[in-house]
């Protein structure tokens, strides 16, 4: 384990934080902290910085309630700054955004890698603004009643297709993984809340039991 004693913080005793969604890598902001900053963060399990705009201490989520809870903290190679991976309680961005990187400089000519957690923003998008002709629109419009049906109907789907082989079941997964995040869109599941979830069913036995030798 890394001695935090070693950490080279810089003349005004500062050091760059990454903030890093836990579940999706997404940078979610970069901020400073100073020792003692550091040392609240270890403490509570959440994110504290220093603001250098203020000179003063800064628990993130403290006033608006959208604490960063801290799930690991690693050192560069150099030890002169931090990758802090968190799962957070609302947006990262005082403007509401989930991320504080959303202004595009550059993106090479070619498709955006998907995302699910893109496609989880949009579907919840949809669910605010009903923009006219939107299919997903019509399901929200629907209710929770033709979300279900839609999310049966996918679900025999998958079984057929599977019957079929993998592209035909592959397809079909898609369209009821779709229709699942629409019905958690219209429960208020968000996908951290399924994560935790999973998390906690997923447990490693590293112990191998061994069958006596016939």
């Amino acid at each position: 384990m890394f001695d935090i004693n070693q950490l080279k913080f810089d003349e005004q005793g500062l050091i760059p934080a990454v903030v890093q969604d836990f579940h999706t890598g997404e940078v979610l902001t970069v901020a400073y902290m100073n020792r003692e900053s550091l040392q609240i963060s270890l403490e509570q399990k959440k994110t504290c910085f220093f603001s250098r705009s203020r000179q003063q201490l800064w628990l993130k989520g403290e006033t608006s309630g959208h604490y960063q809870h801290i799930r690991s903290i690693t050192a560069d190679c150099d030890g002169d700054a931090l990758v802090v991976r968190v799962t957070k309680d609302g947006p990262a961005c005082h403007t509401g955004s989930n991320s504080c990187f959303f202004n595009p400089i550059y993106h090479e000519e070619q498709q955006t890698p998907f995302s699910i957690d893109e496609l989880y923003h949009l579907i919840e998008g949809r669910k605010q603004t009903l923009p006219e002709g939107s299919y997903t629109t019509y399901l929200f419009q629907k209710g929770l009643d033709k979300i279900l049906k839609k999310v049966g109907e996918e679900a025999t789907e998958v079984i057929i297709g599977a019957k079929n082989g993998k592209e035909e079941a592959t397809f079909e997964l898609a369209d009821l993984t779709y229709h699942a995040l629409v019905l958690m869109a219209e429960l208020g599941i968000s996908l951290s809340e399924l994560r935790d979830e999973l998390g906690r069913r997923h447990v490693i036995d590293h112990k191998v039991k061994q069958e006596p030798l016939q």
